[in-house]
C-alpha cells in the first residue's frame, strides 16, 4: 500500500497515551517527508498529563499543504500506540483509512480513576469500524527486543513498510532524532516493524 501521491495531501494521525513517544514518532515522520521533498505541516495535542493523558500528532504532507490540522474524515493512516485510542479518533477516519494499532491496552487517567469505563469489546469495535485494520503485537515485539519503550519505533517501522519513502531516509531521521545511546535498540525495533509482514 502506498499513501504517497504527488498531487495529494497525505494525512497521518498518530495517537496514544502520554509517555509512549507519540510526538517523537510524528517528528520522525515529518523529517522523512520533508527530506523526500514534500511540503509538510504538523500539529500535536498533549493530554492533561505528561503520562496517562491522550496525545496525538497530526502530520500532513504533499506538494502543497496549507493547514497543519487534518480535516475530520480525511485521515489516510491512523497509527495508534494503544488499542482504545482509535475509537476516540474515529471521526477523523473514513472507510479507506488504514488503522495500524498496537494490540495493547493502557488505562488512561479517566479510566484508571473510574471516570470512564474501559470497554471489554474494543477489538470487536475496531474490526467493525475499520475495514483496513492491522492489529499488531508491537508490545510483545518491543519486549522481545529488550526494551518495551521502543513500541513507537516498532509501529513506525511497520508503517514505513507501507509508504514509498526510501528506507535509508527513515534510518537517517531516526539517527537524527535519537540520542546516540538509544540508536541501536531503536534501529532494531524499526527493522522488526519494517519486516513484520515479510517474516
Amino acid at each position: 500500500m502506498s499513501s504517497v501521491a504527488a498531487n495529494k495531501v497525505t494525512n497521518i494521525l498518530v495517537v496514544g497515551v502520554g509517555g509512549q513517544g507519540i510526538i517523537l514518532a510524528g517528528e520522525i515522520l515529518a523529517d522523512v517527508a520533508l527530506n523526500a521533498g514534500f511540503d509538510i505541516k504538523k500539529s500535536e495535542i498533549h493530554g492533561m498529563a505528561q503520562r496517562g493523558g491522550s496525545v496525538n500528532s497530526q502530520v500532513r504532507f504533499g506538494k502543497q499543504v496549507f493547514s497543519p490540522v487534518i480535516p475530520r474524515g480525511e485521515a489516510d493512516i491512523l497509527l495508534s500506540f494503544e488499542k482504545l485510542e482509535p475509537l476516540r479518533w474515529i471521526e477523523y477516519c473514513n472507510a479507506k483509512t488504514v488503522a495500524i494499532v498496537n494490540d495493547h491496552s493502557i488505562h488512561s487517567l479517566t479510566t484508571a480513576t473510574g471516570l470512564q469505563r474501559y470497554p471489554d469489546n474494543v477489538e470487536d469495535e475496531l474490526n467493525a469500524r475499520f475495514g483496513n485494520l492491522f492489529l499488531i503485537p508491537a508490545q510483545d515485539i518491543a519486549e522481545n527486543i529488550g526494551n518495551p519503550r521502543v513500541v513507537n519505533v516498532v509501529l513506525l517501522g511497520l508503517m514505513a513498510s507501507m509508504l514509498d519513502f526510501d528506507k535509508e531516509n527513515w534510518l537517517d531521521a531516526l539517527k537524527k532524532r535519537l540520542k546516540p545511546k538509544f540508536i541501536d535498540i531503536n534501529l532494531k525495533a524499526f527493522e522488526s516493524g519494517y519486516t513484520f509482514f515479510s517474516e
